[in-house]
């Protein structure tokens, strides 16, 4: 039986949008099972040192353009560098993916937010806009407003509390984070070494 990892991730992050392709590529390769847990880093930071990125050193923020440069052209991935709608409020986006984790499971959690974090980094689309977050959903197979209506309700909503609270308890400090057997691996340049821990 394949291993489980526990999935946190920021549906604005453009690092965990270059991994979610291959992340669900290598736990499809070695039957793993999948915890899907959409987290608000904007908590987690303040706790584990990290800064928001306008917060954050001017030489940072260049260096991670050039990095998000090399990613996208090594990965052949498409990427806009400035979409138009970042940094957006996560929330209505989260609650879909929660309401998908609900009624179908992680699989169909992570497809949508695969589906949600491409929006905003490669189709540069304004997520702000349920319209086009309905729109997004469909094309992913999901009903886009029963998804936002049923994430609305505190039930499923409050799994977003729970789960950064749990990711905080577990060291979680950026995104996106895998953990398999207390392990964390941090970030999608590290999807070779969890490779290598899963084959084990």
């Amino acid at each position: 039986m394949g291993k489980h990892v526990d999935y946190y991730f920021s549906l604005n992050s453009p690092w965990a949008y270059l991994g979610s392709a291959r992340f669900a590529a290598l736990v499809a390769r070695h039957g793993a099972t999948v915890s899907v847990k959409p987290v608000d880093y904007s908590r987690i930071f303040p706790q584990s040192g990290g800064l928001p990125l306008p917060k954050r050193a001017p030489q940072r923020q260049a260096y991670r353009l050039m990095e998000l440069q090399r990613w996208r052209d090594w990965l052949k991935v498409p990427l806009v560098l400035h979409p138009k709608a970042f940094p957006s409020p996560e929330t209505p986006r989260v609650q879909m993916v929660l309401a998908a984790r609900s009624a179908g499971g992680d699989g169909d959690a992570m497809r949508l937010a695969h589906a949600l974090m491409a929006a905003l980094w490669a189709d540069d689309l304004d997520v702000n806009d349920v319209v086009v977050l309905d729109r997004v959903a469909a094309a992913a197979g999901f009903d886009g407003a029963k998804l936002r209506a049923a994430g609305a309700d505190p039930a499923i909503a409050g799994g977003y509390d729970v789960d950064t609270e749990a990711a905080m308890a577990r060291g979680v400090f950026g995104a996106p984070t895998y953990i398999v057997d207390g392990e964390i691996f941090w970030g999608q340049d590290r999807l070779d070494f969890l490779d290598r821990k899963l084959a084990a």
